[in-house]
């Protein structure tokens, strides 16, 4: 019998701005981020939108796409660092959202018995849950799960990691009828903990906040979707991680050089071109070739040999990533569906074709594991018109993005949006006060 996942879907924000009106903005030749690190445009939340309505329309598009009777999914687990509550998951949210658009031919609470959760690992909380489902399904064959990775990479204004700045959603359906890709049972995994990038409560003093009333504690905690991070030393710990577990993974699956084998490499991707920039070390490694100093590494990245090795295994996977920025738990996917898409489009046969994945998230884990392209592959990608899809956006100017980005805007920018909104949250009920309620505009 074999696992894997069935069929895909995504969504990403309707806005977005274009990375050169951001670098002359800030003062920087457009040049190093197009060119250097491969960003084009920057996908970004409207008013309304947050996780978990990203989530909620890449659940309810893989629905509708491929005909899935809700009430045969037995769980949903939602990958994701951009939680709406500290308590209740993200995911219950969405489930909710879709649960009423449905309601109409499935009844009400066509997922009450339904198992849902958030899964929270950085950028690899998606990858647990899709780890996490298929050993789920593997134990109970004659049940569905859902895998949703759904976030919002957001950085503070001004700072270095601005201009990675992105976020939508990708939707997995796991099955024993994996027509899109079959996923063996081999994970090589490497885990330690680290400060790379976080996202901790931090601590004010209630003098130093303006207007604070008199019940709030002397010292009050904050959380802030902005992280600390230490870009350089998270570069070091990403390509620490996905060589443990890119070793590890040999171990455990008995083979060699496997990268020689995979038809594509799909990585995580902060940045679209991160991944070629980091499998530099592996791929010396895998050839006995020298790497022990910044010569012999930049030797590396720039032969003729892994040019042409990123050029046929790499350079598709990451065409999505420059037109939308960082998805956090959803690139990795992203990176799947863009290789997958641009096969498509080019008439490319992949049936039976190897795929390796390669996971990272902060703090840090890393996961490699790899699939098996199935023959009914086409069927299921037909369903995506992925780069149609991103050229039909709508573009903002710098001054909208920075409103945007501090939450000055109470309407909506895209006049013409339609989905699941951020309607209300509640104010004055004290056992409700914080309650955030949701609506769909069809």
């Amino acid at each position: 019998m074999s696992f894997g996942i069935e069929a895909a879907s995504y969504y990403v924000p309707s806005l977005y701005l274009e990375i050169k009106d951001l670098a002359e903005k800030r003062g920087i030749e457009p040049a190093k981020l197009e060119k250097g690190l491969g960003l084009h445009k920057m996908g970004f939340p409207d008013v309304h939108e947050d996780a978990a309505t990203f989530a909620a329309e890449a659940l309810l598009k893989l629905i509708k796409d491929y005909q899935i009777n809700p009430k045969e999914i037995s769980r949903i687990y939602l990958g994701t660092e951009s939680a709406i509550d500290a308590a209740k998951p993200t995911v219950s949210y969405a489930m909710q959202m879709v649960e009423k658009v449905l309601e109409a031919e499935f009844g009400e609470r066509c997922f009450k018995n339904c198992d849902v959760v958030d899964m929270t690992f950085a950028c690899i909380g998606a990858v647990d849950a899709l780890h996490n489902s298929l050993d789920f399904v593997r134990v109970n064959p004659d049940k569905k799960a859902v895998v949703i990775a759904s976030d919002y990479a957001k950085y503070e204004l001004a700072s270095s990691g601005e201009y990675t700045q992105g976020g939508g959603a990708v939707a997995l359906l796991v099955s024993t009828k994996p027509d899109l890709i079959e996923i063996e049972n081999n994970w090589g995994v490497a885990t330690e903990s680290v400060f790379d990038f976080f996202k901790p409560r931090r601590h004010f003093k209630k003098e130093d906040l303006k207007n604070a009333p008199e019940t709030f504690p002397d010292k009050i905690e904050i959380f802030t979707d902005e992280p600390v991070f230490d870009g350089q030393y998270s570069n070091q710990c990403y390509q620490d991680r996905i060589r443990e577990a890119y070793q590890h993974y040999e171990e455990v699956s008995g083979k060699r050089k496997s990268s020689e084998n995979w038809k594509y490499l799909i990585f995580h991707l902060p940045y679209a071109f991160h991944g070629k920039r980091v499998f530099t070390e592996i791929y010396s490694l895998e050839n006995g070739l020298p790497y022990s100093n910044a010569d012999e590494q930049k030797a590396v990245a720039k032969s003729e040999n892994y040019i042409e090795f990123i050029n046929n295994k790499i350079e598709k996977t990451q065409r999505a990533s420059s037109e939308i920025g960082n998805m956090y738990t959803a690139s990795i996917f992203m990176a799947l569906l863009s290789g997958l898409q641009t096969s498509f489009n080019e008439n490319e046969e992949l049936a039976g074709e190897e795929i390796g994945f390669v996971g990272y998230g902060s703090g840090s884990k890393s996961k490699v594991f790899a699939g098996k392209v199935s023959e009914n592959w086409k069927n299921v990608v037909a369903k995506w018109d992925l780069f149609e899809n991103l050229k039909n956006r709508l573009a903002i100017d710098f001054d909208t993005y920075e409103k945007l980005h501090r939450k000055q805007l109470e309407y909506s920018v895209n006049p013409d949006y339609n989905g699941f909104g951020l309607e209300s949250v509640e104010l004055e009920n004290p056992v409700l006060k914080g309650a955030r309620y949701y609506g769909y505009k069809g």
